[in-house]
C-alpha cells in the first residue's frame, strides 16, 4: 500500500484548523450579537419574559388578597349593622325635649 503524499496531510491539517477557527468566530459573533441585543433591550426599557411573568403572578396574588379583604370587610360591616340594630332595640326610648329634671 502506497503512502499518502504529505501534501494531503498538510491540507487536512489546514482544513481542520480553518474549521476550528470558523467555529470560534461563530461563537464570538453569537456572543457579540447577544450582547448587542441585551444592550438594545436595556436601552428600550423592555423587560424579560421571566420578569413579566413574576409581575403577573404578584399582581394576581395582590388581586386575590384584595378580594379576600373586601369580602371580609363586607362581612364585618354586616355584623356591625346587626349589632347596631340589636343595641338600638335594647335602648329605652328617650324623650326629645329631655326628661324630668333636665334643663331645656
Amino acid at each position: 500500500m502506497a503512502e499518502r503524499p504529505r501534501f494531503f496531510d498538510d491540507l487536512a491539517g489546514v482544513a481542520g484548523g480553518a474549521l476550528s477557527a470558523l467555529a470560534g468566530l461563530r461563537e464570538e459573533a453569537e456572543s457579540l450579537v447577544r450582547a448587542r441585543l441585551e444592550e438594545a433591550v436595556r436601552a428600550l426599557d423592555l423587560v424579560h419574559r421571566e420578569e413579566l411573568e413574576a409581575m403577573r403572578e404578584m399582581a394576581a396574588n395582590a388581586r386575590a388578597g384584595q378580594e379576600a379583604a373586601e369580602t371580609k370587610l363586607a362581612d364585618i360591616l354586616l355584623r356591625m349593622a346587626a349589632l347596631e340594630a340589636r343595641v338600638t332595640a335594647l335602648e329605652p326610648s328617650r324623650p326629645v325635649g329631655g326628661g324630668p329634671g333636665m334643663i331645656a
